[in-house]
Order: C-alpha cells, then structure tokens, then sequence
C-alpha cells in the first residue's frame, strides 16, 4: 500500500513546529495539543514558547494565578482551556509528582484531556505506539483507503482502522505525525493538493475520480462552520480583552462600552461568570480570577 511512501514525504516535508524538537518534555507537547485544538499553528508557536519560558514544568504551572493563566493565554479563543490546563497541571503536581503521565488511562483522568489528545501525549512525548485519529487523518484515512470524501470530526470506531495501518518497527509514532501533516498540508478538507500526494497511485478516492462529498456530508459541514462576527463568542471576547488589559478592576460603564446591544453584553458577561472566567468583586468591578 502507499502509506510505505509516507515517511519518505514527511522527512522532505516536514514543518519546523517548536514542540517537535526532540528535547520537549510531555507537558511541552500537551500544551501545543491543547493550543492548538481549533487553531492555526502559527498562532499556537509564539505564545507555546513564551508559555515554555515562564512555565517550563506543571509544577511551575500550577503555581501561576489564574488571572496570570488567563493574561497569558491572550486570544487563542476558547479560555476555559486555559483553566482546564491550570486545573490539569495541578492534578499532574498532586497525583503524579509533577510529571505527565505517559499510560493513556491516566491521561484520560487528567481535567480536560480527552481521547485524541490523551493518544497524542502518548504517542508524541512517550513513543507509544497508540493510533492518534484527529480530522486530518480520519480524512486521509477514508479519502486513501476507503475512497470517501469525508468531513468532519474522527469517531472512536476509527481508531482500530488506524490501528491497522502503524508500523510495528519503531517508526508508529512518526508514521503517525506524518499522517497528520499530510492532512494539514496536502489532504486538505477542500482543494486538496493531490498532484503533490505521495499517496496518489493507490488512493481510492483518487482511482474513483474524486467523488463530491455527499449532500449529507455537505450539510453537515455547513452546519459545522461557526460564524463568529455578531455572536456571544464575539462579545465574550472582546470582554475578555478588556479584562484582561486592565490592571485592577473593571467598572460595568467600561464593559457596557465594548458592545451596543444591552442583552447580548449582558448575556456576555454573565456567561463569563457563569464559566469561572470573569468575577464581580464587593465593589461592583469586574476583573479575572485569581
């Protein structure tokens, strides 16, 4: 099968990501999982390693404040996974002495680490060789051997697919990598690059002429698409941006300045609150958690 030309392709055309230099600990490599869910990896890179700089190790993590978390994590989006990361670093001090464990179960029962990213810290940081199924594999799995032009987030049934495909030499881990970045790279969710494929000879989708998605697939992917101008999301975040620049506490005037409709600040806000990310001190101003 083509996937015996894959690591050939990865070594010419590997990306210079910082968390994959062979010296970064397992909390280096479950940060950039984390950061990186949801977002380019050229936004994750620069905060990653200012982030390795201040907290090099869970411990120090776990010392940080959360308002210190918070201010740090910027707008990569998302914060409640700066949280989760700060409550994670702290059952790693408390359960594990400070080090990241390398046993899947164990990365399961961390706050906020969920299937693909338990399997990435093992496979990445510790050499395990475990399938590590996100979009961008799934997607090249099912393009390569199945021949379907399929969308969409991975499905746990898809693991022993992947399974399947990892070399028992030592290279899995690799192999897996590559995987991912040929998704990201070449096997795109639109306009793949197939004439740049190293797996083009044999892929099914490719031999089947390319086949559309289905308008099951279609549909499902546009609803799958979130805009983001006008949303709660927005107004979250620019509350958020607020907070986060301001060195004592916000008063509500300076909130109700970031955003024109009444309700939807409000709603905003209170969510913010409500998520643990925001609090109202005794005086009425608004400022992060500490």
């Amino acid at each position: 099968m083509a996937f015996r030309k894959l690591l050939p392709w990865f070594d010419a055309h590997e990306r210079d990501l910082p968390w994959r230099s062979p010296d970064t600990p397992a909390w280096g490599v479950l940060l950039s999982e984390v950061m990186s869910q949801q977002t380019p990896v050229a936004r994750v890179a620069p905060i990653w390693r200012e982030w390795m700089r201040r907290w090099p190790t869970p411990r120090a993590f776990a010392n940080a404040g959360a308002d210190e978390v918070l201010r740090a994590w910027g707008s990569l989006g998302y914060p409640r996974r700066a949280l989760r990361l700060h409550e994670c670093a702290r059952v790693v001090v408390d359960k594990h002495g400070g080090e990241v464990p390398s046993d899947v179960d164990a990365l399961l029962a961390l706050p906020g680490i969920g299937a693909y990213t338990a399997r990435a810290v093992a496979c990445f940081a510790y050499g395990k060789n475990v399938p590590v199924v996100d979009t961008n594999v799934r997607r090249v799995y099912r393009r390569a051997v199945a021949g379907e032009f399929l969308q969409g987030p991975a499905r746990a049934k898809e693991l022993k697919e992947v399974e399947a495909l990892l070399p028992d030499d030592g290279t899995g881990p690799r192999f897996s990598a590559a995987l991912m970045e040929l998704g990201a790279l070449v096997c795109t969710a639109t306009s793949p690059a197939c004439e740049s494929c190293p797996l083009l000879d044999d892929c099914a989708w490719h031999a089947a002429g390319c086949p559309e998605p289905s308008a099951e697939d279609k549909a499902a992917a546009k609803r799958r698409v979130q805009k983001f101008a006008g949303t709660d999301r927005q107004v979250r975040g620019l509350i958020m941006k607020r907070l986060r620049e301001a060195a004592g506490g916000v008063d509500k005037r300076e909130i109700d300045a970031v955003w024109p409709d009444e309700a939807q600040r409000s709603r905003a806000l209170f969510s913010l609150i409500d998520d643990g990310l925001a609090v109202q001190d005794d005086r009425g101003y608004f400022h992060l958690p500490r």
